[in-house]
């Protein structure tokens, strides 16, 4: 009695075993979304807008900070090019290395991570840190949800006919 005991104990963990996913290999599509920030920062500094609205689906929301939210390629287009175009003016660039955090899970990534804002001497005047949201469709990676914040606190509110 206890050898089929035993035979059924082993064949139903086989078969439990059987059902487990097997883990899934996601590091081409990690590196992938880990390139993305680095690229996204050499186009809004160049100003190039059309660059930038390519990374993002036609669905995608923007959520800046400071800004209401973009929603869609042709608004996200829109606001980073005023964006992208008044950094450069003021004489800043956006420095990210990379994102530190990277996650895939199906059709569905995240990068999390920090970024510098140089002036023109290469001096820091501001730190912060973004998430960006990615979804995989036919085969293509691209963010879906994006948004960043500033490390400095916000600027004082100005009190009505001051």
């Amino acid at each position: 009695m206890n050898y089929l005991k035993a035979v059924a104990i082993t064949a139903a963990l086989m078969a439990l075993a059987g059902c487990q996913r097997a883990a899934e290999d996601t590091s081409a599509d990690e590196a992938v979304i880990r390139a993305s920030a680095p690229s996204w920062a050499d186009a809004y500094n160049a100003g190039d807008a059309d660059k930038m609205a390519a990374m993002y689906w036609e669905d995608a929301v923007l959520q800046p900070p400071g800004a209401p939210a973009a929603t869609g390629r042709t608004a996200i287009r829109t606001f980073l090019a005023g964006d992208s175009a008044g950094a450069k003016a003021a004489g800043l660039t956006l420095n990210i290395l990379e994102a530190s955090a990277v996650d895939v899970s199906g059709d569905l990534a995240y990068e999390a991570g920090s970024f510098t804002v140089t002036d023109a001497s290469g001096a820091t005047v501001d730190t912060g840190k973004f998430i960006g949201v990615f979804e995989k469709r036919d085969g293509k990676w691209l963010y879906i949800r994006d948004t960043w914040n500033s490390d400095n606190a916000p600027a004082p509110a100005t009190e009505p006919g001051a």
